[in-house]
């Protein structure tokens, strides 16, 4: 039985990995487990193949800083405590970053947002203003038809006036000869005619 959990410890160590989305604090805590189990077993570890094991069982996304790791430490000397707590700084520094992005990302969208709503506030005041002028524009074109008809209205009576005033001044009377007027219109005639009704009256008495 301990030789058995001892080889399924040791498989388990050989491939061990950290889970996607697991933090570091998680990962130490399987890591921490499963060392102490195979060291109560009588396995036997020195501090450099702890590190390189644990280095190499992150993922991807820690290879800059593990890379910045290997170069700048002494992995014979170096405890497993004081690399994961090396690893946990940095998380902490990578978390700090992505939510200062998050935030100014979403800074950025909001000023974006209040920039659009403020050009389509002014599309729309600039639309009214131009509706007004249009409106503005058609009012004075209106009056000033209004205004060239009558004009044109006045000219045409004056030319009218004006043409009828020189007919009349062709006119010879028949009643008197003179010119200027028709005979309905012939101011001896009438006055003859005024004379002559008198001389009847007149006679008849």
């Amino acid at each position: 039985m301990k030789r058995a959990r001892k080889h399924a410890l040791i498989q388990e160590y050989e491939l061990f990995r950290m889970h996607k989305g697991e933090s570091i604090a998680d990962v130490q805590k399987r890591f921490t487990h499963i060392v102490n189990h195979l060291i109560g077993l009588g396995k036997q570890f020195d501090k450099e193949e702890l590190n390189i094991k644990i280095l190499k069982c992150l993922d991807r996304s820690w290879q800059p800083k593990l890379t910045a790791i290997s170069e700048t430490r002494d992995l014979t000397t170096l405890t497993t405590t004081t690399l994961f707590g090396k690893l946990r700084e940095h998380e902490v520094e990578m978390t700090r970053l992505k939510e200062m992005e998050t935030v100014e990302k979403k800074t950025r969208s909001l000023a974006l947002k209040s920039k659009v709503a403020e050009i389509e506030t002014s599309e729309d005041n600039t639309e009214e203003d131009s509706d007004t002028k249009n409106l503005n524009l058609l009012t004075k074109r209106f009056q000033k038809f209004i205004r060239m008809k009558s004009r044109r209205k006045n000219q045409q009576n004056k030319r009218y006036n004006k043409k009828s005033n020189s007919n009349s001044a062709k006119f010879t009377c028949f009643g008197c000869g003179k010119q200027g007027h028709m005979k309905a219109d012939c101011p001896n005639l009438v006055n003859k005619e005024k004379v002559t009704k008198k001389k009847n009256y007149k006679a008849r008495k």
